[in-house]
């Protein structure tokens, strides 16, 4: 009987205009290393993932493979492909380059580029859950009282304790995940991440508890956290 596999897929066709520099976000240092080199890592060091593809913008895609996979030696990628013109058309990019890879059964576990501090814990559990067929949200519980406002005046203040604030990564059986993305794009449905598409495909989506350090570095902000987290732990090489 084959075994259920895992494979990653990676998402890091953005522009990161908020974060105001000169070149794509995902390639900008952290504590020396791109931060999507640090990412990747974590997903080339799990024995629990058996393959990656990395999405990203097409013209960026031979300094890829020279200054990411290849310098820091991520065998496990399979390939990297273009993305599209949003994020979700990027992921249906790199679901159908999977295809030849997969099995319906298989994990896929879809993760921004720039989240380098996913621990292998929870990797586990997103796997654990989505291998029963229901999507795996990794999420973690807003910390601050929420305002529904329209035009500039607040109408109703939510529950916190309903409240969470999703991540990454998004983990489903690969046939699921490819269905409800065919049928968005047949729609011409935009969701706001894949998990909106399951939902709206009729399937269940559980959570999994996240962590307050697992951020998505999008601001220059958010890179002096990512630095202090890195301070935090040992090693320099990812």
């Amino acid at each position: 009987m084959n075994k259920t596999r895992a494979f990653a897929l990676i998402p890091a066709a953005g522009m990161g205009k908020r974060m105001g520099a000169s070149m794509n976000k995902q390639y900008l240092q952290l504590g020396g290393i791109p931060i999507v080199a640090r990412t990747l890592q974590v997903f080339q060091d799990s024995p629990l993932i058996s393959g990656i593809i990395l999405v990203i913008p097409e013209d960026e895609i031979p300094y890829c493979r020279r200054e990411v996979v290849e310098k820091y030696r991520f065998s496990k990628v399979l390939d990297v492909v273009s993305g599209g013109s949003e994020r979700q058309h990027s992921v249906l990019n790199g679901l159908q380059a999977l295809q030849d890879h997969t099995a319906p059964d298989d994990i896929i576990l879809i993760h921004d580029g720039v989240r380098p501090f996913i621990d292998e814990l929870i990797l586990q559990q997103s796997i654990d859950l989505a291998t029963t067929g229901v999507g795996a949200l990794v999420a973690v519980q807003t910390k601050d009282t929420i305002k529904v406002v329209h035009d500039g005046t607040v109408v109703s203040t939510p529950d916190r304790s309903t409240l969470w604030q999703a991540q990454t990564p998004q983990s489903f059986k690969f046939g699921q995940i490819l269905a409800a993305h065919h049928q968005a794009l047949q729609e011409g449905f935009l969701g706001t991440d894949d998990c909106s598409l399951l939902e709206r495909f009729n399937g269940t989506v559980r959570i999994v508890n996240g962590s307050y350090r697992n951020i998505k570095i999008t601001t220059p902000e958010d890179l002096v956290l990512a630095d202090a987290f890195l301070n935090q732990t040992a090693g320099g090489r990812p």
